[in-house]
């Protein structure tokens, strides 16, 4: 068995421990440990699983029965078990994400969908992957492990298709892709062969009233979720990028990315309308459409975040809705490996954290 903290109960781990206890390994994995930012529920010393079946709102739950949050004692408990403990942080702290060297030091694996730990410093992304048995460069080790396949595509097999064309000894060219569910649904719907273009503001104003944009929109607008996932697979195929370094085109008109609310900024952005509709008919007139996209470029060195054009015929150019997208260009796959699905979302996001779970399952108890 393994025993199981979840550091951030929102949406994505209430989700998680739902399919957990809904799935055939619900003996197999002993959630044991759940916190969120004030409260926090740990079991008892046979680390027996706590009783949250019946427990219809999870996080409510917790700030109801539980004690004061500290992270340190959290640990403490989860890294004294007889069973292997994985944490698991659902966060988008960059302090929490400082902790995983210490997490690991102290033999706790480490799954999450928090991008800060390997997308800010690099150098505590290679002391991470150093200290994890699973990336470190020295042999003989068979924990702790590092899983974080969710931090680019949620669900979607996009870390781990990257990670075996490294072992196996292939040479990635480029990878490149649609990396963002919002900047997805949002050019997909605005630039498109096919339909007459609204407005660029009404179409952010109609994702942001369906939750797909940050609380802020411009918070996607400016490119820095696409930069950190980019900065991931960059530094994931050995390359040292630096989110200070890459170049990331920030999309929101100069005029409104110092404007204090949301609310002003969503009120002024139909002012910038003839602004993008411009760079529509530019790409229109090409036989092109508009897409924001991330890319690695191994070989030429021209990593970074834009909006490019792209012909009708490219797999970019057809996408729907708010998937993501990804092409692998390597020495074996001249041709592309394409992956494709939805990138964002509590469910898809939980199952990927559970798959990698289960990879650590399998490899400290076997298969």
């Amino acid at each position: 068995m393994v025993n199981v903290g979840i550091v951030g109960v929102g949406l994505v781990g209430s989700e998680l421990v739902s399919q957990i206890l809904r799935s055939s390994y619900k003996n197999t994995f002993k959630v044991v440990g759940l916190s969120t930012s004030q409260k926090m529920l740990v079991s008892d010393a046979d680390y027996k699983p706590l009783s949250i079946e019946q427990a219809s709102e999870l996080r409510s739950h917790i700030v109801n029965t539980g004690i004061s949050t500290d992270l340190g004692i959290f640990i403490d408990y989860l890294s004294k078990g007889k069973e292997h403990g994985v944490i698991i942080d659902c966060t988008a702290s960059e302090e929490v994400a400082n902790l995983y060297p210490t997490w690991l030091r102290a033999g706790l694996s480490v799954v999450t969908p928090n991008k800060k730990a390997f997308s800010s410093s690099l150098s505590l992304f290679k002391e991470i992957q150093e200290l994890a048995a699973n990336t470190s460069s020295k042999a003989g080790k068979r924990t702790p492990l590092i899983y974080h396949e969710t931090t680019v595509g949620a669900g979607l097999p996009v870390l781990s298709t990257l990670t075996d064309f490294i072992k196996t000894g292939d040479e990635i060219e480029k990878i490149e892709g649609i990396f963002s569910g919002t900047l997805s649904y949002l050019f997909n719907n605005f630039s498109s062969l096919s339909a007459e273009a609204k407005p660029f503001s009404e179409i952010v104003s109609v994702a942001k009233d369906l939750g797909y944009t940050e609380p802020d929109p411009r918070d996607d607008l400016n490119g820095m979720d696409v930069a950190r996932k980019v900065t991931i697979c960059g530094r994931l195929a050995g390359l040292e990028l630096d989110l200070s370094t890459l170049p990331i085109e920030n999309i929101v008109p100069e005029a409104l990315q110092s404007v204090q609310s949301t609310t002003d900024f969503m009120a002024r952005l139909p002012e910038f309308d003839d602004h993008f509709s411009n760079l529509n008919k530019e790409a229109l007139a090409e036989g092109k459409v508009l897409r924001y996209v991330g890319m690695v470029d191994a070989k030429n060195g021209q990593s970074g975040v834009k909006l490019a054009k792209y012909p009708a015929s490219h797999p970019f150019a057809s996408l729907q809705g708010s998937d993501n997208i990804i092409k692998f260009t390597t020495k074996y796959f001249p041709n592309g490996v394409i992956i494709q699905g939805a990138g964002a979302g509590a469910a898809v996001t939980a199952y990927g954290i559970f798959t990698d779970l289960i990879k650590i399952s399998e490899r400290v108890e076997g298969f």
